[in-house]
């Protein structure tokens, strides 16, 4: 039996891509010494998974940004306003695309499914003029075979980017996304003989929209473009890789009816209810690339549930035609368990990334082939049956709280307008109040105070000391910009919801187990290994410490309950809204704590919250009701004079705006400039919002400054469907990936934009 994996992370085990990327963006360094950086990381991870047996190996897995974005440079889907005019695409085109540049803006950026990872969103409409312009496919298959690797080149499929595309500005919103079918399949082909004349023999298209809901239109796009592809693709080993949740009967039966397809990738661990379609029939002579070890989470798999799940596939299919594989790509879970020095043995034990789980891979495939490793096993039931028994997992007071919040909606004794009017008279903000989403710029001094006194190397009242000075200069910025309600910008955390999960118990800590979330940047996902409690305070001293400089509102800022869950990896051995619960119940304590310490602004970030709906609409309404209620859970018991803000980014928000409205937020901020301000669609369809709401009015992911004009012409859009008294003004996200070179201009303009709309509303009435 064969071993295969799906994809690969590309950061590298030290974040070495991440740096290589920053020095070239900062031009510190050349696109030579990047390229070295990308090719020394490709090499070692093809040499990691051939020594470790791995039959099919995958190329045109890494990418300098996303792997959406790297399709659209090879069908040369070039906006017209990034001025590319053809040839073979260069960094500066690639990445003006991802990130925008001083003249024109980045494209939109989305959330990949249900992940964390984020893609570029094709801009298309039908007078682009598609062209094959970059060979990253076929020049990095040739470069692994340089090394003595014969790779499985990987494509996102065809139909599946079209779908995950969206009509470019000035196209109508009706335009058919799949009637681009006919013009991009030519560049396939071209794709598809250059690997055939390069040697490949198997080649992956990557088709995971047929998880989605479907119609039958979008289920006859598929057929009809493999048969379109079949004869370009004769003499190929192709397989059609599906992964992140079950596919329905319909999308399952258009998957194996495809022509001059020889093998199917289904994710079985994700997908729990498509081992019965495999069941009901799977079509003779061909290959099941069975998805058994979880590319999502970072729990060690258990081997033997997994092997009888491959013995059960292996009477259906043949021994000869099962591939034991990853569920998806290990794109999604750190990189190297042999890093990290920190972990105890018992957690560590518990625990697989990607390196340990290629190894799983193999060591299945083995097995099922009569070579057991027999230690290899044994050792990972014992780890199993550990994790199982062990006393640090379960808190029996914690489980008794979060099962006694079945009985309650926990909403809010008063109503939302009415709240509104109480904190008015408190807060005795202007039309249009200012803010921004919470953190500031994180300088290279910052982050060395943070490293030094972490490793012991300076004296916590050193660390003190530095903080409340970092603290004071933004509330002092802020004052000087004059913006209406402040935050303390943050500089005691690196990361949201890491800074939290190092605060509660049940949860454990890596060193580098970096995941990419987008671009150059990664994230440190908590691991949440037991029931979650809030021993102590854990913002109430910042907060306090930064309303003290300042007479105007200071926000509390806390991670919510659903994106701590979304952004951690999380416990499988419990439902994860259980493990929800229990978090809520420890930000509700932060929360009424911050009110107790005088802070009358709250904002409790769910930004992950939209990302964690299932991709199948059948369960959206489960999750949504107990998402929702976790985040009521966290303030049901403060005053109505305390505001409670929330914020969202990088999804599409439209489809679950009525829940949006049930969470019963004072005030909503939220992404919208990158998106081509599509939120504000579902005001102009009538949706009645009468909480606060700041949909964001420049992007914070771009380098490029905003005017004044630019921000008020969006305020003056916002407007035109918002009423002027629940408008906010504020930038999509938190301000910490970007300079204050970057910052303090855009925000001089963000506020300039807000007072020149109250001039004109006040002479207007």
């Amino acid at each position: 039996m064969a071993s295969h994996i799906v994809g690969y992370p590309r950061m590298g085990p030290k974040r070495e891509l991440k740096f290589a990327l920053e020095s070239f963006w900062d031009k510190k360094s050349s696109a030579e010494d990047l390229q070295k950086v990308a090719a020394d990381l490709r090499s070692a991870i093809w040499k990691q998974m051939a020594d470790a047996g791995i039959k099919y190996i995958p190329s045109n897995t890494f990418s300098y940004y996303d792997q959406v974005l790297d399709a659209t440079s090879m069908l040369g889907a070039v906006p017209p306003r990034y001025g590319w005019n053809g040839g073979e695409i260069g960094f500066d085109t690639y990445f003006s695309m991802a990130r925008g540049n001083a003249s024109v803006p980045a494209m939109e950026m989305t959330k990949w499914f249900d992940t964390n990872y984020h893609f570029i969103v094709p801009e298309l409409g039908p007078d682009v003029n598609f062209s094959y312009a970059s060979h990253k496919a076929v020049d990095e298959y040739k470069e692994a075979k340089s090394l003595g690797v014969d790779t499985v080149p990987v494509l996102v499929g065809p139909v599946s980017y079209l779908l995950l595309s969206k009509p470019a500005k000035g196209v109508e919103k009706t335009f058919s996304l799949l009637s681009l079918l006919p013009k991009i399949l030519p560049i396939y082909k071209e794709v598809i003989s250059e690997l055939k004349a390069a040697g490949a023999s198997w080649i992956q298209f990557d088709e995971p929209t047929l998880v989605l809901d479907l119609d039958s239109l979008q289920l006859q796009a598929f057929t009809s473009a493999y048969a379109d592809l079949e004869s370009a693709l004769s003499g190929l080993n192709v397989l059609i890789e599906t992964y992140f949740a079950d596919l329905t009967t319909k999308a399952y039966k258009t998957l194996v009816g495809l022509k001059g397809v020889t093998a199917y990738g289904l994710d079985l661990v994700r997908g729990t209810q498509t081992i019965d379609l495999v069941k009901a029939g799977f079509p003779e002579g061909k290959y099941l690339f069975a998805g058994v070890v979880d590319g999502r989470n970072i729990w060690a798999n258990d081997l033997a549930s997994s092997l009888s799940t491959l013995q059960q596939l292996e009477a259906i299919v043949g021994k000869d035609k099962l591939v034991a594989s990853t569920s998806c790509s290990l794109l999604h879970t750190a990189v190297d368990l042999v890093n990290e020095t920190k972990l105890d043995d018992e957690i560590k034990s518990w625990l697989a990334f990607a390196a340990q789980k290629v190894v799983e891979v193999n060591a299945l495939a083995k097995a099922l082939a009569g070579q057991k490793d027999e230690a290899f096993f044994a050792a990972n039931a014992a780890a199993q049956a550990s994790r199982k028994s062990s006393p640090r997992v379960t808190n029996e007071a914690v489980q008794k709280a979060a099962a006694a919040l079945k009985g309650s909606d926990h909403r809010r004794a008063t109503n939302v307008s009415a709240r509104l009017d109480a904190q008015q008279k408190k807060l005795n903000l202007p039309v249009l109040p200012t803010t921004t989403i919470g953190s500031f710029p994180q300088t290279l001094e910052l982050r060395r105070v943070r490293r030094e006194f972490k490793a012991n190397k300076i004296s916590e009242e050193d660390y003190v000391k530095a903080i409340k000075e970092e603290i004071k200069k933004v509330v002092d910025l802020q004052e000087e910009l004059d913006i209406d309600v402040l935050v303390h910008g943050e500089p005691e955390r690196n990361d949201m919801v890491e800074y939290f999960g190092e605060q509660l118990s049940g949860f454990a800590f890596t060193v580098n187990g970096w995941v990419q979330s987008y671009g150059s940047r990664c994230v440190k996902p908590p691991i949440i290994y037991g029931d979650v409690s809030r021993p102590k305070p854990m913002t109430v001293f910042w907060s306090s410490t930064a309303q003290s400089m300042t007479q105007r509102p200071m926000k509390g800022m806390l991670t919510g309950p659903v994106t701590i869950l979304n952004w951690s990896f999380v416990r499988n051995d419990q439902p994860r809204f259980e493990t929800c619960y229990q978090i809520a119940l420890a930000i509700k304590d932060e929360v009424e704590d911050l009110e107790k310490a005088g802070i009358n602004v709250i904002q409790i970030d769910e930004a992950a919250l939209r990302e964690g709906l299932p991709l199948r609409k059948s369960e959206h309404a489960f999750y949504l009701k107990w998402a929702v209620h976790s985040f009521r859970i966290t303030n049901c018991g403060v005053q109505d004079t305390t505001q409670i803000h929330t914020h969202m980014c990088y999804s599409n928000f439209n489809d679950i705006i009525h829940s949006i409205i049930d969470m019963d937020a004072d005030v909503i901020t939220i992404e919208n400039s990158r998106s081509d301000e599509k939120l504000l669609s579902v005001f102009r369809e009538g949706v009645k919002y009468g909480a606060g709401i700041g949909p964001g009015v420049y992007d914070i992911h771009s380098p490029r400054i905003p005017s004044t004009e630019e921000i008020a012409d969006r305020i003056d859009k916002m407007l035109a469907v918002l009423e002027t008294n629940i408008l906010w003004v504020n930038p999509d996200c938190g301000l910490k990936t970007r300079k204050y070179a970057e910052v303090k201009p855009a925000l001089n303009n963000m506020v300039a934009a807000a007072k020149l709309l109250r001039t004109q509303l006040a002479s207007a009435k």
